[in-house]
């Protein structure tokens, strides 16, 4: 739930099919669905929209969907039939927060995602970190103060697939020292998203 209200949603794949499996799925497990596209059109109405599932077909695609998300608090969940390391490092670079293989999807899958999406979570499937990993290992490094005790135990919690709730929970820390333990890390690690940051730390060994 996003304070008092189920989460909305906005459903885009070329396949009519698809988007009416998808939708029927969220809105059993208590998602609003604001409303379907076919490759960004008609184009989705993304104000106070939570997040828009969107159908990954190249970098146009993933540009314009990265447009109409800009400045509000929509996040980006990507479909993708050809999974390669290219599509993987664009779409986490470009700050998705989730990746689905269509081969793979089922609606456990998709709820989980969507769910953990919402709770400021990142989906990634452990086959798209170890792409991820080859990218980020070229771009990025630990800092030469490395991560302290504290950080290394967030990053580990945000592995196992951890919201920012739950951390705070489990290490009993606030919320808010939560979120600042986060950026200090994505700040170290030199990367733009928690996914990244995983990717990072698990390719240098520190969680």
């Amino acid at each position: 739930m996003i304070g008092q209200r189920p989460p909305t949603v906005w459903i885009d794949d070329s396949h009519a099919i698809v988007r009416r499996g998808m939708a029927a799925c969220l809105q059993q497990a208590d998602f609003v669905v604001r409303g379907e596209s076919a490759v960004l059109n008609p184009e989705p109405v993304v104000a106070d929209l939570d997040v828009l599932v969107f159908e990954y077909g190249g970098g146009a695609t993933l540009r314009r969907a990265v447009r109409l998300s800009s400045g509000g608090g929509t996040r980006l969940v990507a479909t993708v039939r050809d999974v390669t390391e290219q599509s993987v490092r664009e779409m986490v670079d470009a700050g998705v927060c989730a990746i689905l293989p269509h081969l793979t999807l089922t609606a456990d899958s998709l709820i989980t995602s969507l769910r953990a999406v919402v709770a400021g979570n990142v989906a990634l499937p452990g086959d798209m970190l170890a792409k991820l990993l080859v990218h980020v290992t070229q771009t990025s490094h630990l800092g030469p103060q490395g991560l302290n005790p504290r950080e290394r135990s967030v990053l580990r919690l945000l592995a196992d697939g951890m919201d920012t709730r739950g951390i705070a929970e489990d290490l009993r820390f606030s919320e808010r020292t939560v979120k600042n333990v986060v950026h200090d890390v994505l700040t170290k690690l030199n990367c733009r998203t928690r996914a990244q940051a995983v990717a990072v730390a698990t390719r240098e060994g520190v969680i």
